[in-house]
């Protein structure tokens, strides 16, 4: 079975916010552990290594992180006055 990588939720907009409501109160260590669980859950739910290892790759792919790049209201490049 390939990843699905097209819209594929039934309403993805609901569980966006939903997602984003189990987020609300949590620090940022408890916003990570908490998606790390979501993860492990769903790849347990998925169960095959090679659609696993595939997700990951496309994930990778789909939004690579430059140390150098600015984020958003940064007015400048990191390290940089």
């Amino acid at each position: 079975m390939p990843l699905i990588t097209a819209a594929n939720l039934d309403a993805g907009d609901d569980f966006y916010e939903a997602l984003l409501r189990a987020h609300q109160g949590l620090d940022v260590e408890a916003s990570h552990a908490f998606n790390a669980r979501l993860v492990l859950l769903l790849a347990n739910h998925i169960g095959r290594q090679d659609v696993l290892l595939e997700a990951l790759a496309a994930a990778a792919r789909a939004n690579p992180v430059s140390i150098d790049a600015p984020t958003p209201g940064d007015a400048s490049p990191r390290g940089q006055a």
